[in-house]
């Protein structure tokens, strides 16, 4: 890819045509197109003018045309874009930043390195298909689905709970289909933090409708006319948050199971409680070397 293709690419990332470009640029459409054909290259005053209609430097078009390793030098328009928001984080955002891609690109590297070894295996195309038909599968690397789920806006309180009446309000959002939201029946708006850091306030909690919880899993539940959601203890309904107390079970008291949380939905991704956690743990770690940071400066 030569500066012709560059130019290209960061015409099209900017949805201009050849002809808007040209306007900016006070010259012909022709002109244009023969810089990205590289039939003719733009001087000096129209290259200036190139990087600012663009909003790239002379490190991005030039990048194919100096001479540097392909390899380390090979990047795309989006690539640039992220690179170029990443500079202007601070300390603290860049450290945030490189540690949940660190855990992500982890995570991608196993599933390249998986399809590599079954490739490698040569293993029968009956086998292959049936280990990739889950797009939540290591392997999987087909077409992404999406499915539509009912979704009640802020009926599920992290709170002290929130009345429920038979004249809810629902609306229908679209959520990626994998093995999580396959087993999602609707979607509820969470209110509160008392489930903080698993289910915080804002967070959309994907449902599957079931009469019981298993211990230790989070469900949406039904006291009287308030709906909450908790996770199952052996003697009552316990908060993530300990700012928060649980609800005990008491003999004769009216609590409903209205369904199991199978994950939240956050970025358009759907994660379950494991993905959620490496999350939290990566905050966590990140707002720790934050604090060490602040106490360091202050003393």
């Amino acid at each position: 890819m030569g500066i012709g293709k560059r130019i290209k690419e960061a015409r099209n990332a900017l949805n201009l045509t050849q002809e808007e470009l040209a306007n900016i640029l006070g010259i012909t459409k022709g002109a244009v197109a023969n810089y990205e054909n590289e039939t003719s290259h733009p001087k000096e005053p129209i290259m200036y003018k190139l990087f600012e209609a663009l909003n790239v430097d002379a490190n991005y078009l030039f990048q194919d045309v100096v001479n540097i390793s392909k390899k380390k030098n090979d990047v795309t328009i989006a690539e640039y874009e992220y690179i170029k928001k990443y500079r202007d984080l601070d300390d603290f955002g860049k450290d945030t930043i490189s540690l949940i891609l660190s855990l992500l690109l982890d995570r991608e590297a196993q599933r390249t390195a998986q399809i590599k070894e079954y490739e490698n295996k040569n293993k029968p195309d009956q086998y292959i298909e049936a280990e990739i038909t889950d797009p939540a599968h290591p392997l999987y690397s087909g077409p992404i689905t999406k499915r539509s789920l009912t979704f009640f806006e802020g009926m599920a309180s992290a709170g002290t709970g929130e009345y429920i009446f038979s004249d809810i309000p629902t609306a229908t959002i679209q959520v990626v289909e994998d093995r999580i939201s396959q087993h999602a029946d609707f979607a509820v708006g969470v209110n509160g933090d008392s489930m903080a850091p698993t289910y915080s306030n804002g967070d959309v909690a994907l449902v599957k409708k079931s009469p019981e919880v298993p211990v230790g899993k989070v469900g949406i539940f039904m006291i009287g006319n308030e709906m909450v959601i908790k996770r199952v203890g052996k003697k009552c309904l316990k908060s993530d948050n300990p700012d928060y107390p649980g609800i005990t079970y008491m003999g004769g008291s009216d609590i409903r199971c209205v369904g199991e949380v199978v994950g939240k939905v956050i970025c358009g991704r759907n994660l379950d409680e494991t993905d959620i956690a490496t999350l939290n743990f990566a905050r966590d770690t990140m707002t720790e070397k934050k604090d060490k940071r602040r106490k360091g400066v202050e003393s």
